[in-house]
């Protein structure tokens, strides 16, 4: 084999080269093992390989595996790029699971990869201690896979924590953002990308948005941290397009030879879900919003602001309507229902934007045009409308102890919302806090709304700070959410790359 070819096989192990299949004599997992959606029973199980094979699982309660139990899955092939996906029960409440994956080939009976281990622990039923990471926003704005500065380094930081659960608030690939070999540093220094061929252009076939998740999956410290714990995912913008929504006019983004917006995000859409261990809706299976108990003490609710909303716009309307929505009315109405039903004492809310930072979209027709719920200003208007009615519902549900985590805005912050403070009243007062970039550009601060109030109460980067600055700075940043069962306390603490805590706070539980 020529040293072309080789290098060329080692740098797309999820594509399936021909090559690769011809002269190994077994299958191979280069993307590792994902666990996701776990529940006290259940959990999804991912990973693919290089050809058509079936995935296998054991599973034991002890690292030694002294009892196992198999579980043959299913077969992997072609039309699912290799990837395959298990849906396993029979688990014990919050209990260890223990599991090895591997793959064996359909053509050639015996023929097994090496296997792939791992352990996490089920959700529980009872009250016990809980941690929970979240970050977002991986491989953006040109910064890739940078070997010489030790990958994706911050999936490394959050793994020391041992959290129970990990959740990404979106931006899990940059389908927009291509990648160059090398980058120069202000300082004169070079960034050096690994770059394979499906993160050369932007990406508008289903086998592009696959290679851009098989691409983050070339990183040692994601596919360790992956094996151990236990994922949720929600998407934002990037998975698709910069601030796409389902009628977005590409007619003046060069970069797309394909034009059709919505044909683009069924692309994208499919391709997360075969590259991600989310557990299918029963009456929507590319559903993505969806909520997961935590047993007595918290509940994850996750939501989908990309799929049903409409349009960026000047986001002034005084009356609601389908322009000022972001949740749509069937989410917003399963969403209300959810958090009146539910009975966990803490009620975390994962979104993929801040509720009240101003996210502008560029001007049309010079009038300013907004990405988020806020407007500046004024209000609530637009976008504003359809999260006052909810802020609303929830102050009059008197459902307490709810806070809200996202990333997006590419630092770590604190936010506070007050009505005592804010143009529009009738709600009770929350945090929200943001983490995040995961490996990406640091950018901020951005410019807080008065409408429903928000104090940015800590932020991680100064006022003035050069912008799209490089993850070689430190700068990446995560959240832990930690909850004690004896006296409900949820302790929230910002992270750096560095593991160094930049800020926390302790808020104790109102009666439910």
């Amino acid at each position: 084999m020529r040293r072309r070819d080789f290098l060329h096989l080692t740098t797309t192990p999820l594509l399936l080269p021909t090559r690769v299949f011809q002269e190994s004599r077994l299958p191979t997992m280069p993307g590792g093992v994902q666990i996701g959606d776990v529940t006290p029973t259940r959990a999804m199980f991912w990973s693919a390989t290089d050809r058509p094979a079936r995935m296998v699982i054991e599973l034991a309660r002890d690292e030694r595996f002294r009892t196992v139990r198999r579980i043959e899955g299913p077969v992997a092939l072609e039309d699912s790029n290799f990837t395959a996906k298990l849906d396993v029960g029979g688990l014990t409440p919050g209990e260890p699971v223990f599991y090895r994956v591997w793959f064996e080939d359909l053509g050639w009976p015996g023929r097994r990869s090496e296997p792939v281990e791992g352990r996490f622990r089920a959700a529980p039923d009872r009250p016990r201690p809980l941690t929970i990471c979240w970050s977002g926003d991986v491989c953006g704005q040109g910064w890739g896979i940078n070997p010489a500065f030790g990958g994706l380094r911050l999936y490394e930081t959050m793994r020391r924590h041992a959290p129970d659960l990990f959740i990404h608030s979106g931006d899990q690939i940059y389908a927009d953002n291509p990648l160059q070999e090398e980058v120069t540093l202000p300082d004169g220094t070079i960034w050096r990308n690994i770059v394979t061929p499906g993160k050369r252009k932007v990406a508008e076939t289903l086998d592009e948005f696959r290679a851009n998740y098989a691409y983050n999956l070339l990183d040692a410290n994601a596919r360790r941290f992956n094996a151990e714990v236990p994922m949720i995912v929600q998407w934002d913008d990037h998975e698709v397009l910069n601030n796409w929504y389902p009628d977005r006019d590409l007619g003046e983004h060069a970069r797309y030879t394909d034009k059709r917006m919505r044909l683009i995000a069924a692309r994208a859409r499919r391709a997360m879900f075969e590259y991600l261990p989310i557990r299918p809706t029963p009456d929507e299976p590319e559903r993505v919003y969806r909520a997961y108990a935590l047993g007595p003490l918290a509940e994850v609710i996750v939501l989908d602001q990309r799929s049903y909303r409409g349009p960026n716009s000047g986001n002034r309307q005084s009356e609601p309507g389908p322009e000022t929505r972001v949740f749509g009315p069937e989410q917003i109405a399963w969403f209300k229902e959810r958090l009146r039903s539910s009975r966990a004492v803490w009620k975390i809310i994962a979104s993929s934007m801040p509720l009240g930072l101003v996210i502008g979209d560029g001007q049309r027709d010079g009038v300013p045009q907004y990405e988020g719920w806020a407007n500046g200003p004024g209000g609530p208007l637009g976008r504003e409308l359809e999260l006052a009615d909810l802020l609303a519902f929830i102050r009059r549900e008197r459902i307490r102890n709810v806070v809200w985590i996202t990333a997006d805005v590419h630092y770590a912050a604190a936010h506070r919302y007050d009505p005592s403070v804010a143009v529009f009243k009738d709600f009770d007062p929350f945090w929200e806090f943001v983490a995040g970039p995961l490996n990406a550009g640091t950018f901020g601060p951005g410019t807080a709304d008065p409408t429903f109030g928000c104090t940015q109460v800590f932020n991680s980067v100064p006022p003035g700070m050069p912008q799209n600055r490089p993850p070689s700075d430190g700068l990446q940043f995560f959240g832990t959410l930690g909850i004690d069962p004896a006296t409900r306390r949820l302790t929230v603490a910002l992270w750096n790359l560095a593991n160094e805590r930049l800020w926390s706070i302790d808020l104790d539980a109102d009666p439910v």
